[in-house]
């Protein structure tokens, strides 16, 4: 066998000994065989640089090179399911199908809800071309090169047919991406050695290696995915029927016409699918299934937080139709929060961005919903004293979500003899100030913004993020490096660094040029993302539109008054308080001046003022439904561009509803009985012409 030979031979080899590792958990040769093989193809692709192929083996431990991730428009909108957490009203959507398919029998398609990151992968001619997460639901960031390090996903289906007929030339099929409780684990010991904060839950955890910018470090941790909807409009037959979603097979194609066989095709080719389906005929059978997985999730590898429901048969499931958000022939059941019994050994305060103090519960170490929980957030004053905790005391411990622990009760029997009720700190933990607590505010806060190192560096990290500066380059590990090293003090330090103070002893040029354009090219970013950065207490992103569009300038905006603050849409008594405290403060004067002289945008720019207008001023619109020209958020920002305000629900101020294809049943009912006016895209677009 020649060379040209043999690489093939061995990298189909090894895709299926992969597949029999990662997917069917059976191996037939040891670890020791599959390096030898995989050592060979290594050497023979470096003699043939001319073969090089994205979907070899070989690629799967992935690149050390920097990628930038670019938006994919979704082929088939991802839409997400309704969520349910009891027993009526999973009785109540079996009964809507029933009625909704005039008491025609049905199956459900019951499976595990894997909780981690949303992901499509898209094949052509059996070979995987791109993976896209979900994003918005209409596009999102292409993570092709992290997808092929996920041993567990086929880059080459081992299988070419089903029932005789081959699969789609093209498809796509959706899961979830998923970190395993062992890697997880894992990796959080490492970054705890390594002084770094801890991941809070796996889910965190997989969406944030899904992102890293080095595959390399993907591949390390170790991600697995459960893959759980088969789409295609391939008909070869006949012209293809595509719909919102997917196209619906008819019998005489090449897939099967039910979501179960479906997946069961792909499982046949390489994919690695829910070992827990099951057909259910009954409400009964669906009641059993839940209670079966209810107990049996916690021996599962990965976390999980439901059940997903789904009419079997597609003919069916076209039928039923959509509603603007969601399937109506599809719900998700979510388990209710897994609860433990631990004892409260003391409570710790940290101190967030704006001074907010966040009282800590630190408790005896206790397995909860696959991970190990020690810390617990207690809110605030309010929540302590309701609880009424003591130090030493047992305390019940839930996962909200599945994700964030959070005590929900004691055990009173348990307490200690003698025991301290804990008392709220009353000055900083961090500079001593003493804490102040504004009116109509649950939390306590430390007012010393500009010398607190922990708001200082909230601070900074806050101004660098992507809905601020946008500073990509950075991260919260590098700002506390900076900070620790004196290089920064301030967010106007920023615009200082230069490369040599960066590069280390000089084998780290090539990020800290990246560093240092990154932060140059911040300048450019319009007024309004400035006045978000600077991180006014209580100015969100959207009261730091309002306001750059009210006062059009920074100097105009910090010789406000609060009278005319509180003209402006959206400003409180609160918040124009604390944008006077802050325009009072030297110390933030004195940095805004700073940026001012590094060239940093003080006042909306030409043509941000000429494309703003007044023809929705006063107008409360709410969105709904899906957009053939423009996304939900480009309509937004249209909306306010015009002077207009967007709202999520629909109410008897609403001016008018901005309504695209698949309106939500709900919004439309309500707008109907309000009297409310319904105005497609094309209305909208000629009334802002």
């Amino acid at each position: 066998m020649n060379e040209i030979d043999r690489i093939k031979a061995l990298r189909s080899e090894l895709h299926a000994h992969n597949h029999r590792y990662y997917v069917e958990n059976n191996p037939i040769i040891s670890d020791q065989e599959f390096d030898i093989l995989m050592h060979e193809l290594q050497d023979l692709e470096a003699r043939h640089p001319e073969l090089y192929d994205a979907n070899s083996p070989t690629q799967r431990v992935g690149s050390d090179l920097s990628q930038e991730f670019r938006q994919v428009a979704h082929k088939y909108p991802m839409l997400s399911l309704a969520n349910t957490y009891n027993r009526q009203d999973v009785e109540d959507f079996y009964n809507r199908v029933k009625n909704g398919l005039n008491g025609e029998a049905f199956e459900v398609c019951c499976e595990m809800k894997y909780d981690g990151l949303s992901i499509s992968l898209t094949y052509e001619d059996g070979r995987l071309v791109r993976a896209v997460t979900r994003g918005d639901g209409v596009k999102g960031d292409d993570v092709t090169a992290n997808v092929r390090t996920i041993r567990c996903i086929p880059l080459e289906l081992s299988g070419n047919t089903v029932s005789g007929k081959p699969y789609p030339r093209e498809f796509e099929i959706r899961g979830e991406v998923l970190l395993p409780f062992d890697s997880f684990n894992r990796l959080n010991a490492e970054r705890e050695a390594d002084g770094e904060p801890l991941f809070a839950n796996p889910r965190n955890a997989a969406s944030g290696t899904l992102k890293l910018q080095s595959s390399a470090e993907v591949a390390r941790r170790g991600l697995d995915a459960y893959l759980y909807y088969l789409l295609t409009d391939e008909n070869e037959s006949k012209p293809a029927q595509q719909l919102d979603l997917f196209t619906f097979a008819e019998p005489e194609d090449s897939l099967p016409s039910t979501h179960f066989d479906r997946l069961e095709a792909a499982k046949s080719w390489g994919f690695k699918i829910s070992k827990g389906m099951k057909l259910c005929k009954t409400l009964q059978d669906i009641y059993d299934y839940i209670d079966c997985w209810d107990k049996e999730r916690k021996n599962l590898p990965v976390a999980t937080d439901g059940i997903v429901l789904k009419v079997n048969s597609l003919r069916q499931q076209k039928s039923l139709g959509f509603t603007a958000k969601s399937p109506r022939w599809a719900i998700a059941y979510k388990f209710k929060a897994e609860r433990a019994c631990t004892r409260l050994d003391e409570v710790t305060y940290q101190v967030g961005r704006t001074g907010a103090i966040t009282p800590v519960a630190n408790m005896q170490p206790v397995l909860l919903a696959g991970t190990v929980v020690k810390r617990a957030s207690l809110y605030n004053a309010d929540a302590i004293s309701q609880l009424g905790l003591h130090i030493g005391d047992y305390v019940y411990v839930e996962k909200g979500g599945e994700i964030i622990p959070k005590i929900v009760g004691i055990d009173i029997d348990q307490r200690p003899i003698i025991s301290q009720p804990v008392q709220f700190i009353k000055h900083c933990p961090e500079c001593g100030t003493p804490l102040v607590r504004y009116e109509g505010e649950a939390a306590h806060y430390c007012p010393n913004d500009t010398g607190c190192p922990p708001q200082i560096k909230g601070r900074i990290e806050h101004f660098i993020s992507r809905k601020a500066m946008n500073i990509d380059s950075l991260g919260p590990e590098t700002v506390e490096d900076y900070y620790n090293h004196g290089l920064i003090k301030n967010i106007a330090d920023l615009y200082r660094i230069q490369v040599q103070d960066i590069n280390g002893d000089g084998s780290r040029e090539k990020s800290a040029v990246k560093i240092v354009n990154s932060i140059e090219a911040s300048k450019q970013m319009p007024f309004e993302r400035v006045v978000f950065a600077i991180g006014i207490r209580f100015v969100g992103e959207t009261s730091a539109k309002q306001l750059a569009r009210h006062f059009k300038s920074m100097e105009a905006l910090e010789s406000a008054t609060k009278e005319q603050l509180l003209e402006v849409d959206g400003i409180g008594e609160v918040m124009a308080q604390s944008i006077i405290n802050y325009f009072s403060n030297p110390a933030n004067v004195e940095i805004v001046n700073r940026l001012k002289s590094f060239g940093l945008q003080m006042q909306l720019s030409e043509d941000a003022l000429a494309a703003h207008s007044d023809k929705l001023e006063g107008k409360v619109i709410v969105i709904s439904g899906v957009f053939a020209q423009h996304s939900r958020d480009e309509y937004k920002q249209i909306i306010e561009t015009n002077g207009g305000k967007n709202a999520s629900s629909i109410s008897k101020n609403t001016a008018f509803v901005l309504a695209g294809d698949n309106m939500g049943p709900a919004k439309l009912e309500k707008a109907e009985k309000l009297g409310v006016p319904i105005i497609s895209e094309e209305e909208f677009l000629q009334m802002i012409e």
